[in-house]
């Protein structure tokens, strides 16, 4: 069973920037897509992005242009860079993956909570203005 332990999270002053990272473990294929997922208070979970391990990429609108995400497959390790930070972006935040697919197309379909089977515990964002 795949396992996922996130790390990185903490306080910001909005404008800042922090890193996130996801340590997997257990994987017995070699495709995989993984994706990282906030939810805030009273909000449903929002995808963020994904990312699989041929390094196709998708991003929700909201954090284009902001964040970047990236899979060391030597590590099996997933990150997601934040820059550009701002109140709104405040949430726990989830690693979740999938193995034996990729997943390109969501680039064009989007991604919801549904698509992954495997979920990490979370770590908080918090951007004060």
């Amino acid at each position: 069973e795949v396992q996922l332990v996130e790390s990185g999270g903490g306080s910001v002053q909005s404008g800042g920037s922090l890193r996130l990272s996801c340590a997997a473990s257990g994987y017995t294929s070699n495709d995989s897509c993984m994706g990282w997922f906030r939810q805030a208070p009273g909000k449903e979970r929002e995808g963020v992005a994904s990312i699989d391990s041929d390094g196709s990429r998708a991003y929700a609108d909201s954090v284009k242009g902001r964040f970047t995400t990236s899979l060391d497959n030597a590590k099996n390790t997933l990150y997601l860079q934040m820059n550009s930070l701002n109140p709104e972006d405040s949430a726990m935040y989830y690693c979740a993956a999938d193995e034996g697919v990729l997943c390109g197309a969501y680039y064009y379909t989007g991604f919801t909570s549904a698509d992954f089977e495997y979920w990490g515990q979370g770590t908080q964002v918090t951007v004060s203005s």
